[in-house]
């Protein structure tokens, strides 16, 4: 035994299981996107790996982790995973390819964009949704009963599904409104943070791991929260947007008055 009532060997049993799981499933979505000629699709499918990855270890963890922390990151995970697939699929729906995406076609040897696609992004993917995956798994195995940390990890999670959900929601009212076109969205969760979304998929991350560490091992699966922080807030995230928003009209009035990440009053023009 690795760690003291850890069952070590039933959790390294369970680690193929997740893996081969998300591996068919990027896989399929390499294929689908293949066919659509829409790679966007990864985006769709990234929430939903880590509901496969959690239902795989929900049932890997039967009779060996504790039931309520098991129901617990099960249904946490689910409802924003599902969420957050649901909307991008509605977002993207009748679109065209995402600008990221074709500037990585148009960045691949000739003739092999599709397979620059699954090694260079999909395959990537599949290796940090594994990683991040951990807090699920690692916690679906956790013995101690809960506690008040995990408590605090859902109420976290909460604030992260409120300002995700909210952001997203007032986010597609103020595009869908003509008179809108051309101005900066500074209304409502988007006048405390410019990134609502992203601030609360961190808080949502932050959240799933207080539940695992509220039993040991589970604290050492910090890095997932971590990893998650870092690529929203300082990677993939925040900095493509920024970089995106640079030049619009309002643009820089709107980012010295907001905070970058964290929600915050917003300060004086």
């Amino acid at each position: 035994m690795m760690f003291a009532d850890f069952p070590t060997v039933a959790w390294l049993t369970s680690l193929p299981w997740v893996l081969a799981a998300l591996t068919v499933l990027i896989s399929v979505t390499w294929l689908v996107g293949r066919r659509l000629k829409r790679f966007a699709v990864i985006d769709v499918v990234w929430g939903l790996g880590f509901v496969v990855a959690a239902v795989v270890a929900f049932f890997a963890s039967a009779g060996h982790g504790d039931d309520g922390r098991r129901i617990l990151m099960l249904v946490l995970t689910s409802i924003w995973g599902l969420r957050l697939a649901g909307f991008l699929a509605w977002r993207q729906r009748g679109g065209e390819e995402d600008p990221r995406y074709v500037d990585l076609l148009n960045g691949a040897p000739e003739g092999k964009g599709e397979l620059h696609m699954l090694t260079k992004v999909y395959a990537f993917q599949l290796v940090v949704m594994f990683i991040v995956a951990m807090v699920q798994v690692v916690g679906m195995f956790a013995t101690g009963p809960l506690n008040w940390i995990a408590w605090v990890g859902a109420a976290i999670w909460g604030i992260g599904m409120f300002f995700e959900v909210v952001g997203d929601a007032q986010m597609s009212a103020f595009r869908a409104n003509p008179a809108n076109k051309g101005t900066i969205m500074d209304r409502g969760v988007w006048a405390w943070t410019r990134h609502p979304n992203y601030f609360g998929d961190a808080a949502v991350w932050w959240g799933l791991f207080l539940v695992a560490a509220s039993s040991w091992p589970g604290v050492l699966t910090i890095l997932s929260p971590l990893l998650m922080t870092w690529a929203l807030a300082f990677r993939t995230g925040k900095p493509l947007t920024e970089k995106r928003m640079e030049g619009r009209p309002g643009w820089d009035e709107y980012k010295a008055r907001t905070s970058g990440f964290f929600p915050l009053p917003p300060r004086s023009a």
